[in-house]
């Protein structure tokens, strides 16, 4: 292989699929499933899957075996070994260990109704973190969380739906948490740890994650790791003007008899205007068309309505 070929090789897409097993299979979780193997299986890519089952609390007995089965029934495969973020603790511990040898992070222990009291602003995601225990803890409480210490720039970064987002982390978020009071790690630090270490190249997801991905690139950075790509998917909502989610009960509930019609509403609510002739086929053959026809392009950049 000369020069030229070499500058020309492509990495290859690994994509994967990450869902809470808070509850069954719903229309919402679907798009996140579809859009994330048919963008890597139609480059040719793996598609990987992870269960995030990271807050025991929330997790519902029996769903992600739930939700595995009902998915190899549509037609759904994966490439490689399952992972489970519940398995991961001492990974996550060793990541977090590394940022404070890096003098990366720090001990918090101010309560919610103090950082309240003394924010300057509220941001998406609440009230932004006025840097209080930067330089040793302050707060009343006993217990310690720990946060990242973020740097007054901005992040920025091209979506591959809704193109350039950008966000000042010191005035929008401020220092996030990485390892809670109660004894568990962030999302932020664990689905961070966990797409370096199978390889990420590709993720998508839900557009409610839009305003969360400036905080894991910023961990990328910090960790001295190459960016995957993104693709942020339009949200469906019902009736109430509300994110369609498990809350919603049976509506939009996938199950294996709407599975075929599920899966076609799917893909065209992603922009994807499969034939009219499909709506009947089967999951697997919507999916082998799905593989040979996504295109990224005709995503569209909006949340929307969508009726049962």
């Amino acid at each position: 292989m000369n020069q030229q070929q070499q500058n020309q090789t492509v990495v290859p897409v690994i994509g994967r699929f990450a869902p809470s097993p808070t509850g069954p299979l719903h229309f919402g979780t679907l798009l996140a499933a579809l859009g994330s193997y048919l963008l890597a299986k139609c480059s040719g890519g793996r598609w990987l899957l992870r269960i995030e089952d990271l807050d025991p609390p929330r997790v519902v007995p029996g769903a992600a075996e739930t939700m595995l089965r009902l998915l190899e029934q549509l037609g759904f495969e994966w490439d490689g070994e399952i992972v489970y973020q519940s398995q991961r603790y001492a990974r996550y511990q060793q990541i977090l260990g590394q940022l404070d040898q890096d003098g990366r992070v720090f001990d918090c222990s101010c309560t919610r109704r103090e950082i309240l009291a003394s924010a300057p602003h509220s941001g998406e995601e609440g009230p932004v973190y006025p840097g209080t225990c930067r330089g040793g803890a302050r707060g009343k409480r006993s217990e310690r969380a720990i946060r990242l210490r973020v740097a007054d720039e901005d992040i920025s970064y091209r979506d591959g739906v809704f193109g350039l987002q950008k966000q000042n982390l010191a005035e929008e978020v401020g220092d996030f948490i990485l390892h809670r009071v109660d004894g568990l790690f962030a999302y932020q630090l664990a689905v961070v740890v966990d797409d370096i270490d199978t390889g990420i190249t590709q993720v998508v997801r839900g557009a409610d994650l839009l305003s969360s991905t400036p905080r894991q690139i910023y961990l990328y950075q910090c960790l001295k790791v190459a960016l995957p790509e993104y693709f942020h998917l339009p949200l469906a909502f019902g009736d109430n003007g509300k994110k369609l989610s498990k809350r919603n009960g049976d509506i939009g509930l996938v199950t294996v008899e709407n599975g075929s019609a599920m899966v076609w509403r799917a893909l065209e609510f992603l922009g994807q205007s499969p034939p009219e002739e499909l709506f009947h086929a089967t999951p697997g053959e919507l999916l082998c068309w799905g593989r040979n026809n996504f295109q990224a392009a005709t995503i569209p950049a909006e949340n929307r309505q969508v009726r049962f």
